[in-house]
């Protein structure tokens, strides 16, 4: 059974945002403090040295602060949705999980050249590397066509974020899609037969390059998911407590540190 914990549940300047008075920001629920996005997903695999593969799906400047309170003996891949950073801050603190080998990241072509362009010092060949610095190998994940992690099938989705194509994931009937605004026709078909999903939804109004609460639900709806968590959520929301009587059924306002399984696709058939 596949175990999911979500890391991070804001948008790109976390919850509560720096010097803001407003309701959400001053919440005393802990509910309604966000880091940015990022969830860990826990895979059964019986390749694996614990029979489990551990992935960790954005990897954002709160990364450090996330893992202090996970315990895993080591991440196997990560994949990055896009090269903004509230997804890739934190890259430069996976170093305490290369003590053993490197650890492999994955994004699309665009995000691929930034990286390198970006944390060069990260991704030298092993001979030029600084001491100390992590240990990463940066592999191209193409839209469409499925990456290996041991046993475990990853499959990357396009879905657009304004105008930038950027990445979703799927794992047999769970999926990882954040910052989107739209996707076609192929890429949804790709999402069929997904019943756990972990989702953007900004606010409640529009924004040009993410989906809103209401989007969010309509995609759902649309793709007849079974659960529904929402993240990427910006502080004009209502508190937690409140937002959340306002969610139809199968759909859940995420929050940090929250974590659920998903029976895999043969076990629900």
């Amino acid at each position: 059974m596949m175990k999911v914990t979500l890391l991070g549940t804001g948008t790109s300047t976390g919850v509560p945002v720096i010097g803001c008075k407003c309701r959400t920001c001053t919440s005393t629920d802990p509910r309604d403090k966000r880091f940015r996005c990022s969830a860990l997903v826990q895979v059964p695999d019986e390749s694996a040295p614990d029979g489990m593969r551990h992935i960790l799906f954005d990897c954002g400047p709160d990364f450090r602060l996330q893992m202090l309170s996970v315990s895993i003996p080591r991440l196997d891949a990560v994949f990055c949705s896009h090269e903004h950073y509230d997804h890739v801050g934190g890259l430069d603190d996976l170093r305490p999980y290369c003590m053993f080998g490197d650890v492999t990241v994955y994004g699309d072509d665009y995000c691929v050249t930034h990286l390198r362009q970006r944390i060069p010092y990260c991704f030298t060949p092993v001979e030029k590397r600084y001491p100390g610095v992590p240990k990463l190998d940066l592999e191209e994940a193409v839209p469409g066509e499925i990456v290996k992690v041991g046993n475990v099938g990853v499959l990357p989705i396009r879905v657009m974020h304004g105008k930038l194509g950027i990445l979703g994931f799927r794992i047999d009937n769970f999926a990882y899609v954040t910052d989107m605004k739209t996707i076609d026709d192929e890429n949804a078909a790709r999402l069929e037969g997904v019943k756990y999903m972990i989702l953007n939804g900004l606010r409640h109004w529009d924004h040009p390059s993410h989906q809103s609460i209401e989007e969010a639900i309509d995609f759902a709806r649309k793709l007849h998911v079974k659960e529904t968590y929402l993240i990427h959520m910006s502080h004009h929301i209502l508190p937690h407590a409140e937002e959340e009587l306002r969610m139809p059924e199968g759909i859940q306002l995420a929050y940090d540190g929250q974590t659920f399984t998903c029976p895999d696709a043969s076990a629900e058939a």
